[in-house]
């Protein structure tokens, strides 16, 4: 475990993002998302994908589609790419020092999960890796009405674990995601690098 994060008894709460932090699922979702976006005759490149990591499905196929001048229904392609990765989750596997982090501090301190990603597909991953029993809470973007870079997805995280957010410590890997954990008042672990980003420090 990286020595940053040896003690976080000073937090009242952990909130881990999904995809890319819990999971090793960012090559699966892009490959399901090339795969369904072809059939539409949209491109969506590897850097664009990671741009918007953290954006709803349907809100990326919106953009997309806007962008490149295509016809879409969002609420017909989406079920399809969510399909495509699920199709995918017997490759799926952790992010092994992430998932130790969480494996260490349960029944420790209350843990939730806070994703851009939809429920069932977040629900999926959680179950596949038998990761469900560590959180006291799953907020997907179902359950709000703004999304990341809006802080709304770990404030909800937040109160339904019953802590106030400014005790809180993220793990997230997006640049989005790192906003939004900024705009909650929170302080936020970078995964890729393990870094910490204090809330009001920039």
């Amino acid at each position: 475990m990286p020595p940053l994060v040896n003690d976080l008894s000073q937090y009242g709460g952990l909130i881990f993002d999904c995809d890319g932090t819990l999971t090793d699922s960012m090559p699966l979702h892009f490959e399901a998302w090339r795969e369904t976006m072809a059939r539409y005759g949209i491109v969506f490149t590897e850097s664009q994908f990671y741009g918007m990591a953290g954006m709803p499905t349907e809100k990326i196929i919106r953009v997309l589609a806007e962008e490149q001048s295509v016809s879409v229904d969002p609420t017909l392609a989406g079920p399809e790419k969510e399909a495509a990765f699920r199709e995918r989750l017997p490759r799926l596997t952790e992010l092994q020092s992430v998932c130790d982090i969480a494996r260490a501090h349960f029944g420790v301190i209350p843990m939730a999960v806070a994703s851009g990603g939809d429920r069932e597909g977040v629900w999926a991953q959680i179950k596949h890796l038998q990761l469900e029993s560590l959180f006291a809470a799953v907020v997907t973007a179902e359950d709000t009405h703004k999304h990341k870079p809006e802080p709304d997805v770990f404030l909800t995280a937040a109160q339904r674990l019953g802590v106030t957010p400014a005790t809180c410590l993220v793990f997230e890997d997006s640049p989005l995601g790192l906003e939004a954990a900024a705009r909650a008042s929170m302080d936020c672990i970078d995964v890729r690098d393990f870094s910490l980003h204090q809330a009001g420090k920039g």
